[in-house]
């Protein structure tokens, strides 16, 4: 019984795998570009791109009016401290009076974390981030609201110059982890329905310097 209904299904399978047809496209695109221009600047549209996709992204004339609307972001969410594993970042927070903390022991319970990045990528908005950074990988993944500190001459347009940029840095010592970020953590898997934050942080900004 099991064989012969185990041979009719490979029966329909076969019958209508012979009934397709192979789809060819002869339109030649060897000339034409992949992505869309990078347009009017790399600023703009990675911003465009990045709010797109329900991340934020904050310009700030250069790093200490960064740390200033940080501080401001905080207060205006009501957040205590914001949780920071690299050494540089820390010593400028604490400069600039912005309240953080590295004590492990908060690590679970923080309402928001910042780190550094390795590129920002202008067409498709996303961050480049690699386990070479301080601040490790859990920092990309755990904070409820993922704040990232980047500046403009990070940017690049494609996921292609973002490889090639890692690969020129790097050489034959490239990072064990090397991946993108593109905007908040989200999923629709129940009921066709977007929710933010399933897997990861609920809130994704960018605060990016253009000078």
């Amino acid at each position: 019984m099991l064989s012969s209904s185990r041979e009719e299904i490979l029966k329909r399978i076969a019958a209508v795998s012979k009934g397709r047809s192979a789809f060819v496209d002869n339109h030649l695109v060897d000339n034409e570009p992949i992505y869309k221009s990078v347009l009017p600047d790399a600023v703009t549209c990675f911003k465009k791109e990045l709010e797109a996709i329900n991340g934020q992204c904050i310009l700030c004339e250069n790093d200490q009016d960064a740390y200033q609307k940080i501080k401001s972001l905080l207060q205006e969410k009501s957040i205590s401290s914001v949780f920071c594993r690299n050494t540089i970042i820390n010593e400028q927070l604490a400069q600039f009076d912005v309240p953080s903390t590295s004590d492990k022991d908060q690590f679970i319970g923080m309402a928001a974390g910042i780190s550094e990045c390795e590129f920002l990528i202008a067409r498709t908005g996303s961050v480049l981030v690699s386990s070479a950074s301080e601040s490790g990988r859990q920092m990309n993944v755990f904070p409820p609201i993922h704040l990232v500190l980047a500046h403009v001459s990070q940017l690049v347009e494609t996921p292609e110059d973002a490889l090639n940029a890692i690969q020129l840095k790097y050489g034959d010592f490239l990072p064990s982890t090397i991946t993108t970020i593109t905007g908040p953590s989200r999923t629709a898997d129940i009921e066709k329905t977007l929710v933010l934050g399933a897997h990861g942080p609920k809130e994704f900004i960018v605060f990016l310097s253009v000078l």
